[in-house]
């Protein structure tokens, strides 16, 4: 499974371009793209590498994680997945649950319900890696003073959902740099107990 990070929009989203190089699959997470000079930039990525674009995922519905939505499922035909709490108006063509695994090429990525910073927010799960949107960050944790978020819930998903993974998971967030489930468990001063 190879990564690709394009940070877009004014707060800085990291779209993913995850893909397998056997297959040529891929799938892009968190579309945050809000002008055409950001989406060419991904656009170009896809098609210089070959990929076909199986799915397009939300990890919650918040504008900057969907706004290019309609643009990369015009220019790769994908469709349009978001968890099925959503309570944004996002014109999804699959809502997903907790549990569901999209295959893409020769890896899986299975949907972990998150929720707390928004009642649809999911992480998606592979054997190396999740991708946690804005759940969890590096020395951080999601808003929760959003409408449908909940402190809560958040601390809950990440304590049963995450914390849980191998310390050497490497956790791609919804915005900033990556890092590891260890590293979160030593460093971030919202999960100490």
């Amino acid at each position: 499974m190879n990564v690709k990070s394009f940070p877009v929009g004014w707060l800085s989203t990291n779209c993913y371009v995850v893909s397998c190089e056997e297959t040529k699959e891929a799938a892009i997470i968190d579309p945050g793209m809000e002008s055409e000079g950001e989406t060419e930039p991904i656009l170009d990525y896809i098609k210089q590498n070959g990929f076909k674009v199986k799915y397009i995922i939300n990890t919650h519905g918040h504008p900057d994680h969907v706004v290019g939505n309609d643009d990369m499922k015009e220019a790769t035909g994908a469709p349009i997945l978001i968890h099925e709490n959503t309570i944004e108006r996002v014109n999804a063509d699959r809502k997903l649950r907790d549990g569901d695994v999209l295959q893409v090429g020769n890896f899986k990525l299975v949907v972990l319900h998150t929720p707390g910073h928004t009642p649809d927010g999911i992480s998606l799960l592979t054997d190396t890696a999740v991708f946690t949107g804005d759940t969890l960050f590096a020395g951080s944790v999601g808003r929760t003073d959003f409408l449908g978020g909940s402190y809560n819930d958040l601390m809950q998903s990440i304590k049963t959902k995450l914390m849980c993974l191998p310390e050497s998971t490497i956790v791609y967030c919804g915005h900033g740099p990556s890092t590891t489930i260890g590293d979160e468990k030593r460093y971030n001063p919202f999960l100490e107990t």
